[in-house]
């Protein structure tokens, strides 16, 4: 139940004629603070020490010689930077292109080679080099295969992968729900790789109905796994690349009722593993040996609500969350089991547990820097529409924010992989996007060379922040956008963008509102965004967590009480009030047109689930529990449950092809609303997913049908 999230690229230019760095396309090489630019086809190597005596590591020529074809999407670097993996031809996996072709390219000789050549092209995922340089492990249609750099030898290392049986990566939901796409790991040593098996034998698919691409229709298959069915059996192998035999971990619990989240080698026969009960609130660290394949376990913990073993709102993927200090002795690990979410420092073996972060706010896990003990992490202890960096070391516990005061609003880290620099990019309302490459023990600016420029947004309206207290108490954050023509002593029709869910925030104090509302505002529309108790923002676990068992209950009311005030106010026209949601916040668009339309006449849902029963399991039983222990809750939350209160204008768009929110949801709302006689709008996007850009015009079209209903519905302008 993710929001959409329109992509905005937003891109500073910062590229100089001294050095001519563009720090926007700057990647990250391992374990080092150098890092590597594409510049136009040849791969320079910048040391941030020596950024006068960059390398050009890899030609354009080079590529053309080793008969390359493609762009250049990605560089997978072995330890000592000698060699490299190029990335190409991708195609899409879900959400994002995780397949495609690997070229193996020797940095000292310049030669290179496409890797895989007997397996189908652009099936390759996740490939990665052995600690020896000798071999290059790799995934294609469910089965992990390793090549041999010399010889050019491809074997198999598993060979039962199938549509159902998924070896070194995931199924639909656990990359959806639990940020997991790169399912194996080398060994320290490279003689063993540690990857999880899915066996989705007994998930049953959703079925998708392809209705244009063929003279008769045909189904596209989705493993879905739905709130209260159990997930797909899940277990972790240690395949040895001589013998080619497979050890299994013995981790305690049913394969197909745990989820095992995330796994980490700490020594040549050590696996250290994540394990989330079926309803997410007992997590538990295994330390495997994967010769016995005994697992012990180091450290528990349980919650009244859920646990987040990351932030599921980074949409960072595959991160491990376990970060080693003391050489090896001891892990960070983020817990918010005090009310806040905080670092702890826990022995390895799990015997001692020390809380290193000991303000009361919350402190995100970001960095580490091993040379200088420092902690980095995000934090908003005054302000939580705003994000800064902090820094607290591990020995002294000494704390300070590292984010300058200057820097006022949101800002962002990409860090080096030792933890010493970062690409800094700082924006807020008032202020557009600005990004410098930092030294974060000072904060010092390497680049670019010229001072800092803040800009203002190039925008045809203004935004402000401001608080609303409901009547049940609640303070919340919202951000409100106004014609630069606005006039106090007229009436306006107000627009609410909502959200609502645990999964991201809308009242953020950024330099813009929201892609379809920001064409309306200069209209004569006045925009508002507000988050509800349940979003992701640093207000403590008391705030986050109180929509347990509770998704479109709290933040449906919660956000019906803030608009209630709001309508107080005097340039509001009451007669004029709309609302837009996405996803989860199609949902929450839904609950507010139904349960409160004295408030909401008119509403755009795009891609919303109408019944909570139709999402994923990992999710919804999540923030909801299991269905037959919340069944009353499942039944309320659910916008089709209160369908047959609708009296005002509404729109609902979905596409068929929606792998996320599917169609059904749809279908079920649409008659919902035919049974009690209620008259609404409807845009069916054919084959379509989630995000509906898909196909020439798509995107056009739907702005236009969005702009068009609000504009007849509930018109523009001051009165």
């Amino acid at each position: 139940m993710k929001k959409h999230f329109l992509l905005l690229l937003l891109i500073c230019s910062s590229v100089f004629a001294q050095k001519n760095i563009d720090i926007n396309r700057l990647n990250w090489l391992p374990n080092s603070h150098s890092f590597w630019v594409n510049e136009q086809d040849n791969i320079v190597v910048y040391d941030i020490d020596k950024l006068d005596q960059n390398k050009t590591v890899l030609t354009k020529e080079q590529l053309k010689n080793a008969g390359f074809e493609g762009k250049i999407e990605k560089l997978v670097w072995n330890e000592n930077k000698t060699k490299a993996l190029v990335y190409t031809n991708s195609q899409k996996v879900w959400r994002a292109n995780t397949k495609g072709d690997y070229w193996f390219f020797d940095l000292k000789t310049g030669k290179g080679k496409q890797l895989g050549i007997t397996l189908e092209k652009s099936s390759l995922m996740f490939a990665k080099f052995s600690s020896d340089n000798e071999n290059v492990a790799y995934v294609s249609q469910h089965n992990i295969y390793l090549e041999n750099l010399d010889s050019g030898k491809i074997t198999p290392l598993t060979k039962d992968g199938t549509d159902k049986v998924i070896n070194g990566t995931f199924d639909w939901v656990y990359e959806e729900e639990l940020a997991a796409r790169d399912g194996f790991r080398w060994s320290p040593d490279g003689k063993s790789i540690a990857f999880w098996r899915v066996d989705a034998s007994e998930t049953k698919f959703h079925l998708m109905i392809n209705n244009t691409d063929s003279l008769y229709p045909f189904t596209v298959p989705v493993e879905y796994p739905k709130a209260g069915e159990k997930p797909s059996s899940v277990k972790i192998g240690i395949v040895d690349i001589n013998s080619l035999k497979t050890n299994w971990l013995n981790i305690p619990g049913e394969p197909d009722n745990n989820y095992l989240v995330r796994m980490e080698w700490v020594a040549n026969q050590e696996v250290m593993v994540v394990q989330l009960n079926r309803n997410q609130n007992q997590v538990s660290i295994y330390n495997c040996n994967t010769q016995s394949g005994k697992a012990n376990l180091i450290y528990q913990e349980k919650s009244d609500t859920w646990i987040d073993v990351f932030d599921i709102s980074s949409g960072e993927y595959d991160g491990f969350p376990c970060h080693f200090v003391d050489n090896g002795k001891a892990f960070l690990w983020s817990s918010d089991a005090d009310g806040w979410m905080h670092i702890y420092k826990i022995s390895s073996d799990g015997k001692k547990k020390e809380l290193i972060t000991t303000e009361k706010f919350d402190a995100y896990f970001k960095a580490y820097n091993d040379q200088t003990k420092s902690i980095y992490y995000i934090a908003s202890p005054k302000d939580a529409t705003q994000r800064y960096l902090y820094e607290t070391n591990l020995n002294s516990k000494k704390t300070k924010r590292v984010t300058p005061e200057e820097f006022e609003g949101t800002n962002t880290y990409q860090f080096s992989t030792d933890g010493a620099y970062a690409k800094h990019t700082n924006s807020n309302i008032n202020r557009s996007f600005n990004t410098r490459l930092v030294s974060l023990s000072n904060h010092k600016k390497i680049l670019p060379e010229e001072a800092d420029s803040f800009s203002v947004p190039k925008r045809n309206f203004s935004l402000q922040k401001f608080k609303v207290t409901t009547v049940d108490g609640v303070e919340m954050d919202g951000i409100m956008a106004k014609p630069l023509d606005f006039d106090p002593t007229k009436k306006y029709p107000l627009f609410f963008y909502v959200y609502g869910e645990p999964m991201s925030s809308v009242a953020n104090d950024m330099p813009y509102f929201n892609g379809f509302i920001d064409l309306l505002i200069p209209k004569g529309y006045i925009g508002i965004a507000m988050d509800n108790r349940g979003t992701p923002v640093l207000k403590g676990t008391k705030w986050r967590k109180s929509i347990y068992k509770n998704i479109g209950i709290i933040n449906t009311r919660d956000q019906a009480m803030a608009a209630k005030e709001i309508l107080k106010w005097n340039f509001i026209d009451t007669d004029r009030v709309a609302v837009h949601g996405w996803s989860g916040g199609g949902a929450v668009t839904l609950n507010l047109m139904f349960q409160y339309p004295e408030i909401y006449k008119t509403g755009v849902a795009i891609a919303a689930v109408t019944d909570q029963h139709f999402y994923d399991n990992i999710y919804t039983e999540r923030y909801m529990g299991l269905p037959d222990e919340n069944e009353a809750a499942y039944i309320q939350a659910s916008p089709v449950t209160h369908a047959k209160n609708l009296t005002g204008n509404l729109l609902y768009i979905h596409g068929t092809g929606d792998d996320n929110v599917h169609y059904k949801n749809a279908e079920v709302l649409i008659n919902e609303l035919i049974k009690y006689d209620k008259m609404f709008d409807l845009m069916v996007y054919p084959n379509r997913s989630h995000s509906i850009y898909e196909g020439e015009g798509t995107r056009k079209h739907l702005i236009d049908t969005f702009l068009n209903f609000i504009e007849i519905k509930c018109p523009s302008g001051a009165r």
